[in-house]
């Protein structure tokens, strides 16, 4: 899959406003993980994340913040490999960053450039630096 430009949820930008101006205790996720979606999740949380089978959101580490021209980027800093699918998932057309390996909340989501119908034994890996979150 190609890279991918990310933006914030709602959840994380109340929780960013509240912890940095209104001194509003935020505990950052020790992980967080990409999930897979069928549909805009959308900054409220709305969409259609993959489910059965054999997925599972996968971790993914973010190197440091560059900070260039009054923005600061990451990018994720090792490939994102999911597990072979045992069964159709459908049309991957979103992904989303969550602070939990299930539940949880969105931070970040995005639409995939080219969407990907993923079938019986297909595997879905993002390579470094194909995850991109960048705030200005």
């Amino acid at each position: 899959m190609a890279d991918i430009l990310l933006s914030k949820s709602n959840y994380w930008k109340r929780a960013s406003i509240n912890a940095a101006l209104r001194g509003v205790n935020f505990t950052a996720p020790a992980r967080v993980y990409i999930a897979l979606y069928t549909s805009n999740p959308t900054d409220a949380d709305t969409g259609q994340e993959v489910t059965g089978g054999g997925y599972t959101r996968q971790q993914v580490t973010f190197g440091d913040p560059v900070i260039t021209e009054r923005r600061a980027a990451v990018q994720n800093t090792a490939d994102v490999s999911f597990p072979i699918a045992t069964a159709d998932q459908g049309l991957i057309t979103h992904i989303g960053i969550r602070d939990a390996a299930t539940g949880g909340n969105l931070l970040y989501h995005g639409a995939v450039k080219t969407p990907r119908t993923v079938l019986t034994n297909d595997l879905i890996r993002f390579l470094v630096g194909q995850l991109k979150i960048d705030e200005g």
